[in-house]
């Protein structure tokens, strides 16, 4: 069974990610070390004693379309109803609409270990948070009035719909319309899908935020408008009134999260109401949604990425436990009586020791971009700074962790053996559960298209020159520490960021020329490397902060495995960025 990390999440996000020196120096307000120890240590309890013994729940069970009405596994209505009793649904919501207005990063790390429990439920909350943020920045005062109150606290989720059966990841073909009406309403007519969270028995209200175009709007992207479509409308006492003409139509079928019900949402058929069209009300202006709707997907991917470091640590957790007590042959150096554990076999221990690697570097990655957009809240240049080094580090959280998570739970069923193939043991659902995160809120692919064409290039590229000198610095002090458990931890952190650097000026170079096709052919790989890159330094930034819980050595001897077994890769990465477009414009041919 999963048992939050919280000792290890809290080191991270103060002795890696940044939290000690922000709360040192600050930066977050009046928030102090005591407090933050305090929210992670019930958020733990909370993901460990109530999430977790109910996500096999709803796994096996999943989420049901009876009668028109989704009906979710047994257990997790009264979960949820204890959730937001516990107050986290606001953690970083604005304190007017009462929210507790707490740093981002806080907020990550305790969706790290709900989304360990249960990624199926966890989903729900997570869009309800994102849905509150691009509604408090883009929304109407009427409508944050009459609408956030309720979804800060709860009582109320929220969702995001996007795409539709033929649009993929293309927003800019989107058919979903709306018509203007004289009382500034506007009626909402088309079928989205993908709806995660559309329907369910949780609350009595859920709020869409939803995406379409208005008659006489431009073609493509610059054309999306997005509004605000209830469920059940509301009173002007801020009572339910009549449902809105919109109904979920089916539940999909998927590989994992079964719990999570993903919707087809129909609007505007004429199945409620007296007329057809659901009312929907504008966020933001009209032609420009996709501005106010990226508010709560860049919120979404580092949300997802989380997802990834989650599955990831669950995973580990359980193939560890399991390579403590499966028997089998004897290793080299066994002196014990008959079979010795698999986890000291050689093959297995570095099996494990990938998994941690990968995930603690993971968590890494994702706490420091959560670091940086909490401190994207400063004045003047510091802003600034800080909003390139959170807007360089999405792309690479949500992609790294989430490819981590799937490499992750598939090592973890290798571990298990035979066992990891069975449905009983757990291992599998897992794997199942992580394959969609690299997928959804923009592909990873997606995700490397904009760390190469747009985030690479912010400030000239001076920003990621900058970044990689501060990587170097890591690398500088693990060589002055002298210390012998860090072995060649420090000489291949230098090769692993040389050929980051390389790649990078590359990269740069070939965006800046216009040769888009070049530099894509490589995004791929090179936002592997990166993340590769991170979390070696990272890694190795953990092993040279003193610690008081006494793991310095440990932290250390994974730093050194992971620069001395993994970071070779980056070699052939920079590789492929470098020299892989012509080959793969030669090869095109064989796809047909």
């Amino acid at each position: 069974m999963y048992k939050a990390p919280v000792d290890e999440i809290a080191f991270t996000l103060k002795h890696v990610a940044g939290m000690a020196g922000a709360l040192e120096s600050g930066a977050l307000g009046d928030l102090g070390e005591d407090l933050v120890d305090a929210i992670l240590s019930e958020a733990g309890r909370f993901a460990t004693e109530e999430v977790a013994p109910l996500g096999d729940v709803g796994d096996r069970q999943g989420s049901r379309l009876v009668d028109g009405k989704v009906q979710t596994p047994d257990g997790w209505r009264d979960l949820y109803h204890n959730w937001i009793g516990g107050g986290w649904n606001g953690l970083t919501a604005p304190d007017e609409f009462g929210g507790q207005n707490l740093p981002h990063m806080l907020h990550v790390a305790a969706m790290e270990m709900w989304n360990a429990g249960s990624m199926a439920f966890a989903l729900g909350p997570t869009l309800t948070m994102g849905a509150v943020d691009a509604l408090e920045k883009h929304g109407s005062a009427a409508l944050k009035a009459t609408y956030l109150p309720k979804m800060v606290s709860g009582e109320w989720t929220g969702t995001m719909n996007l795409t539709e059966p033929h649009a993929g990841s293309d927003l800019g073909v989107l058919k979903t319309r709306a018509e203007r009406r004289d009382d500034g309403s506007y009626r909402i007519f088309g079928q989205k899908i993908f709806i995660t969270w559309g329907e369910h028995d949780f609350t009595d209200n859920i709020v869409h935020l939803v995406l379409a175009r208005l008659p006489d709007a431009p073609a493509g992207t610059k054309g999306i408008s997005l509004f605000l479509v209830p469920k059940f409308l509301v009173n002007d006492d801020g009572s339910l009134g009549e449902r809105n003409d919109l109904f979920c139509h089916s539940l999909e079928h998927k590989l994992g999260i079964h719990g999570s019900p993903t919707c087809t949402m129909i609007y505007g058929d004429g199945k409620f109401g007296a007329e057809k069209g659901a009312i929907g009300y504008l966020i933001g202006e009209e032609n420009r949604g996709l501005a106010c709707m990226f508010t709560m997907m860049n919120n979404a991917r580092l949300a997802v990425g989380m997802q990834g470091v989650a599955i990831a640590d669950a995973a580990t957790q359980k193939a560890i436990a399991f390579a403590k007590e499966r028997t089998q042959g004897k290793a080299p150096g066994w002196a014990g009586q008959g079979m010795s554990p698999i986890i000291e076999h050689p093959d297995v221990a570095r099996m494990l020791l990938t998994m941690k690697s990968l995930t603690q570097g993971s968590r890494a990655i994702a706490y420091a971009c959560a670091h940086a957009v909490d401190m994207g809240h400063a004045d003047g240049a510091k802003a600034t700074y800080w909003q390139e080094r959170s807007s360089l580090l999405t792309p690479i959280a949500k992609s790294f962790a989430t490819d981590a998570g799937v490499d992750v739970a598939s090592l973890g069923i290798q571990v298990h053996g035979g066992m990891g193939f069975i449905e009983e043991t757990g291992a599998a659902r897992y794997l199942r559960d992580a394959r969609i995160a690299p997928i959804y809120e923009g592909t990873n692919g997606i995700q490397a298209i904009d760390l190469v064409t747009r985030k690479l290039p912010l400030s000239g590229g001076e920003h990621v020159r900058g970044f990689v000198a501060e990587l170097r610095e890591i690398a500088s002090a693990v060589s002055a520490s002298n210390r012998e458990g860090f072995g060649a931890t420090a000489a291949r952190l230098d090769a692993a960021l040389d050929d980051l650097s390389d790649a990078t000026e590359w990269l740069l170079a070939a965006v800046s020329a216009g040769k888009l096709s070049e530099a894509l052919a490589g995004a791929t790989a090179y936002q592997r490397l990166f993340g590769l890159a991170l979390t070696g330094a990272y890694l190795a930034k953990g092993g040279l902060a003193e610690a008081s819980d006494g793991k310095d050595e440990q932290r250390i001897a994974l730093s050194r495995f992971a620069a001395e077994n993994m970071l070779a890769e980056t070699s052939a990465l920079k590789d492929r960025v470098v020299t892989g477009a012509d080959s793969l414009a030669a090869a095109r041919a064989v796809l047909g």
